[in-house]
């Protein structure tokens, strides 16, 4: 389920519209994690990666960026990350019609509210079982998720790190992992040479054995 949606300026961190939606079984308001958005948001650069995902407790955010507006929503763990991350691109896709070109001019917080009358419409559709699955099948060229870089709401904001952080962990793993897969081609060789050295002392053992007695 999208509990919260909130939409900002890059460049500023200006939040530009919100839906919440009040989460009565964890008993605790959904403004604490309004409040973490906006943390969030304050930690935007031009290097911040366009697609993200952070845990905050039994909570996810999921965010995307795109034409300078970061466009972000607080699911439960459970809830499928491709299903958010396709309610995202729809969601920024409309908001970059309706109020695109505001997005520059905006001076004061939330100036784009009328935009929660589509989020609700959204919402509504998406939690809707079958059109669910129906989007899942229409989506299937939609950005490889897993690769998207998760972190923790605790990493991001209390040790003062930058979501660009987030890309440069990304970068350093997917270098890690191609050095990994040079090594082990490598090993792979040396092993096979060794086996055909094995091999070709063990004939040549033979071979003199033959000829000398």
């Amino acid at each position: 389920m999208v509990l919260m949606v909130m939409i900002a300026r890059v460049s500023d961190g200006l939040p530009l519209a919100a839906s919440l939606q009040d989460d009565e079984q964890s008993g605790r308001s959904l403004v604490d994690y309004q409040n973490q958005a906006k943390m969030l948001f304050k930690k935007l650069t031009v290097n911040s990666p366009n697609r993200c995902t952070i845990e905050t407790g039994p909570y996810v955010f999921h965010l995307i960026i795109e034409n300078g507006v970061c466009h972000l929503v607080l699911c439960e763990r459970g809830y499928s990350k491709k299903t958010a991350f396709t309610f995202l691109e729809e969601m920024s896709s409309e908001f970059t019609l309706q109020h695109g070109p505001k997005v520059p001019q905006a001076t004061r917080p939330y100036s784009c509210i009328e935009f929660d009358t589509y989020i609700q419409k959204l919402r509504r559709q998406y939690s809707d079982q079958r059109g669910r699955r129906h989007l899942h099948q229409l989506r299937e060229d939609l950005n490889d998720v897993q690769r998207i870089m998760m972190d923790n709401i605790d990493d991001v904001l209390q040790r003062g790190a930058t979501l660009s952080d987030l890309e440069t962990k990304a970068t350093g793993l997917s270098i890690m992992s191609k050095k990994y897969h040079k090594d082990a081609q490598y090993l792979n060789m040396r092993s096979t040479f060794a086996k055909i050295a094995a091999g070709a002392v063990v004939t040549l053992v033979f071979i003199v054995y033959f000829f000398v007695f």
